[in-house]
């Protein structure tokens, strides 16, 4: 694992699991996880190793543009690993050369992590997904919505959390081409709601006394929800979120380098932003060296290409990687639905900050519990089938499950100017490179 105390802390997960309510499986050492399976050529896993070659070329020619600093790309298929690939710098500034093994800031991809803690839960009879959330944290009970701070209609619950339609919202941030500040989330700025310098009971408090943006069950609203599905997994587990994904996901599945922090001694494999060639700026990325003091099941997480395909593949198999069975196949099955109810609803700023692959019927996907899902052929602009599910990172990451071709895609990424091109030329290419 990525922490130094993580031996030890499996260790004592394995110790305790036993005795833990609902029956919940025991961690396995990072050091039994089975290895990743990797094939010797593209072809053996239904790939052209010249149209994958293009991908390739695509991103060094980036890098050489100066576009971004460098990437790593890992795709999978068939249950193999069939390319791992690093391009241009971990630094460029520094002329350090990206390695396969770089860490990098994963952001949003840290959703899934914390959905998939959460369905562990509810496996095990911890959590129930209609529930409204003021039972696991009291301080929801009686919110009220918009600026006028209106009734709600009815509680949120658990699901809402999960395919965020809770009626939570993010601060103020500027999208290029979207709409200004609504009055809510311009109250969550002010409110300092996100706050890093602050504990997860602040964080909580903050937030809760904010009004909703919309009416619980309405509108999809990418929001803090999957902070607050982290805080009821630390409530429920009696541990924290770090403690509770360290020795239930990644070291089960052997993701050394996962976590909410790396140690110092990953310093060398760090990957950094570069400035930003039109406009002269860095993207903001929190150092991936410190601990934070609040664990964001939203965005706060670090990890590597390999270690994340280890997650996918664990995801393609229904729950299982080798031994290991984190969940049940139906409980992936259940995640990788489309939960959006028909009549959803969604706010201004949509498609300026998810382009073709937004998470509407009009582009041709929904939203499950932790990942947007597929719905229709065709309407997006981009290649894939009914079923695949995927997320992304704000600081360039991006992955895609896709059942119906046993294939996955991880793009690892730092502070891209515009991600939404990256997003869509690993769909086009890796798809294209397809025999």
């Amino acid at each position: 694992m990525l922490h130094r105390r993580a031996a030890l802390s499996l260790v004592a997960s394995t110790a305790l699991a036993a005795g833990l309510p609902g029956g919940a499986r025991p961690a396995r050492a990072a050091t039994d996880a089975p290895a990743l399976p990797r094939v010797g050529r593209p072809e053996e896993a239904g790939f052209s190793a010249d149209r994958l070659g293009r991908l390739g070329g695509w991103m060094r020619g980036e890098v050489e543009a100066g576009r971004i600093p460098g990437a790593v790309v890992a795709i999978g298929r068939g249950g193999k690993l069939a390319y791992l690939e690093a391009f241009g710098f971990r630094d460029r500034e520094a002329r350090a050369p990206m390695p396969a093994n770089a860490v990098f800031r994963i952001a949003s991809m840290t959703k899934p992590f914390a959905s998939l803690a959460l369905m562990m839960l509810a496996e095990e009879g911890r959590v129930m997904l209609w529930h409204p959330v003021s039972r696991y944290i009291p301080e929801f009970k009686d919110a009220k919505v918009g600026p006028e701070r209106a009734p709600a209609e009815r509680e949120m619950t658990v699901q809402d959390l999960l395919r965020h339609t809770s009626g939570l919202t993010y601060g103020a941030l500027p999208v290029p081409g979207g709409p200004g500040a609504n009055p809510v989330q311009q109250a969550y700025a002010e409110a300092k709601v996100a706050d890093p310098d602050q504990d997860i009971g602040s964080f909580i408090a903050r937030l809760a006394a904010q009004p909703l943006i919309y009416q619980p069950g309405t509108h999809w609203e990418y929001s803090h929800s999957t902070d607050v599905v982290g805080r009821i997994v630390e409530v429920v587990a009696g541990q924290d979120l770090d403690a509770f994904i360290r020795a239930r996901i990644a070291g089960p599945l052997g993701l050394k380098d996962t976590g909410f922090w790396a140690p110092a001694e990953a310093s060398d494999r760090i990957a950094l932003p570069q400035a930003d060639p039109a406009t002269g700026r860095k993207q903001a990325v929190p150092n991936p060296l410190q601990k934070p003091r609040w664990f964001s099941g939203g965005g706060g997480m670090v990890s590597t290409a390999e270690d994340y395909a280890r997650f996918c593949q664990m995801l393609l198999n229904g729950g299982r990687l080798g031994e290991v069975e984190l969940a049940a196949r139906r409980t992936i099955a259940l995640m990788t639905a489309d939960h959006l109810p028909p009549g959803t609803q969604y706010g201004p700023g949509l498609y300026a900050l998810f382009g073709g692959l937004a998470p509407a019927p009009a582009a041709g996907y929904g939203f499950g519990l932790g990942f947007a899902v597929r719905t229709a052929e065709g309407r997006s602009p981009m290649p894939g089938n009914v079923g695949d599910y995927f997320w992304a990172g704000a600081y360039g990451t991006y992955f895609w499950v896709d059942p119906k071709e046993e294939l996955y895609a991880v793009l690892m990424l730092q502070g891209p100017a515009d991600r939404l091109q990256y997003r869509y030329a690993m769909r086009q290419m890796v798809y294209g490179a397809l025999t």
